[in-house]
């Protein structure tokens, strides 16, 4: 393990990546801690030790704390995340849109344009949303949170969470060009560790006082290595399907013959499902926000937080929904199928065409089932199991499959460059056959 430690840094091209992505991190991490100008940051911090748990205290962990402490980062990489599920979506339904994604390079381009436009009108929405909640807040001690509303802090506050949020989106960007991994993913990533090393102490705080013993942390320890260990398998898992490819002759060559397979990862949608199902149970928790001490906000707060029976079911359902919703745009079996078809390629025992097409979706439908039940339970039971265990740790779905999925890319990607540099290392020594070195 030390010499793949050692080999990463022995290569120019993946130590200069490494080095500019540990950079954009660092400045990440910096703008996280910038303040919003007008915000009393001790009565903020004091508030949001009462929204722990909640919808708002979720979001506050995926921008790296940023929220809690009314950073100029307090959006994070979000709103671009969004555009770009909403883009991706559009671009399997439009028309225009398909049409741009046929077009290579330059349509993505102007695809990647439409998202960063969609990332502004999500953030300025958002952004007034953050801003007019803040105005109405105040501690239990009857603190306000913004000392002085109004107009002038509204425009002074959108304009510069906007601004903040576009500048994470160019920092994801750059990581994305020279860096390694994907640029989004990794600032969620981070963020997302962000609160891990206040979580642990107030686990220890707790131990030490005897408010917990430890029974329940050891309790906690494994159920956490279990999960952790199975988004692992889940999220590597494949239904392989195999394709036998005919013979045929193309010019004096005849190619084809092969044997070859499908790969059907079961993880299909990957973390989107449950995004989107907290997206959609967000609102109800924003609604109730216009209404401050009233029976409205009461009987929001009630039923459609965390934990409640209402939530939970919503919640399931809707990450079910998602799920198939969301493998049904991204892998379509009539195109996998048509193009299998083209290429001369077959499933042993199906027809080409719409047999194909069928069988592909029967198969997506029954591993698709168990993968979905197994999200609904992991976003859903380690809120529960800390709550009985009154441990204050935070390891719901979203946050799980975010780390392990990012940290499995970088690895897969790092790997790759190891292994180009051992084929490089081979080709010139000439110890493979068919290779000419000059």
């Amino acid at each position: 393990m030390m010499n793949s430690i050692m080999n990463i840094f022995k290569i120019d091209e993946l130590r200069q990546k490494i080095l500019f992505t540990l950079l954009i991190i660092l400045v990440f991490r910096i703008g996280t801690h910038i303040p919003l100008p007008g915000i009393n940051a001790s009565a903020l911090a004091q508030f949001f030790e009462t929204l722990r748990g909640t919808v708002f205290g979720i979001y506050d962990i995926f921008v790296g704390g940023a929220l809690s402490r009314a950073s100029i980062f307090a959006l994070g990489i979000m709103p671009y995340i969004s555009a770009s599920i909403i883009m991706q979506l559009l671009s399997n339904t439009l028309p225009n849109l398909q049409r741009l994604q046929r077009e290579g390079e330059h349509g993505r381009r102007v695809i990647n344009q439409y998202s960063r436009l969609l990332t502004v009108l999500i953030a300025s929405v958002q952004a007034f949303g953050i801003t007019s909640f803040l105005q109405t807040l105040k501690t239990q001690t009857g603190i306000p949170i913004v000392p002085n509303p109004g107009l002038l802090f509204t425009i002074t506050t959108v304009i510069t969470l906007v601004g903040g949020a576009i500048f994470v989106m160019w920092l994801g960007e750059q990581i994305d060009e020279r860096g390694i991994g994907r640029g989004s993913s990794v600032l969620i990533l981070i963020g997302s560790l962000d609160t891990f090393p206040a979580e642990i102490r107030a686990v220890s705080n707790l131990l030490l006082s005897g408010t917990i013993t430890w029974i329940n942390v050891l309790i906690f320890l494994v159920f956490f290595i279990l999960i952790t260990s199975a988004v692992v398998v889940i999220t590597e898992v494949q239904r392989r399907i195999p394709i036998h490819y005919a013979k045929r002759v193309v010019g004096k060559a005849v190619v084809g013959g092969q044997t070859t397979y499908l790969p059907l990862t079961v993880n299909v949608a990957g973390v989107i499902p449950i995004i989107f199902a907290q997206s959609v149970l967000i609102f109800p928790q924003t609604i109730s926000t216009m209404f401050p001490n009233t029976q409205i906000q009461v009987i929001f707060q009630t039923y459609f937080s965390p934990g409640t029976l209402i939530y939970d079911i919503l919640y399931g359902i809707l990450i079910l929904f998602f799920a198939y919703f969301y493998t049904s745009i991204v892998l379509n079996p009539k195109d996998i199928a048509d193009n299998l078809q083209r290429y001369g390629g077959f499933i042993p025992g199906i027809r080409p065409g719409d047999a194909t097409a069928q069988y592909i979706d029967h198969v997506m439908s029954r591993i698709l089932l168990p993968a979905s039940i197994f999200f609904i339970f992991i976003a859903i039971a380690p809120y529960h199991l800390s709550k009985l265990l009154n441990i204050p740790f935070y390891f719901g779905g979203t946050r799980i499959l975010i780390i392990v999925g990012v940290i499995l890319d970088l690895v897969n990607q790092i790997n790759s460059y190891l292994i180009m540099k051992q084929y490089d290392a081979l080709i010139k020594k000439g110890k493979i056959r068919g290779w000419r070195t000059s």
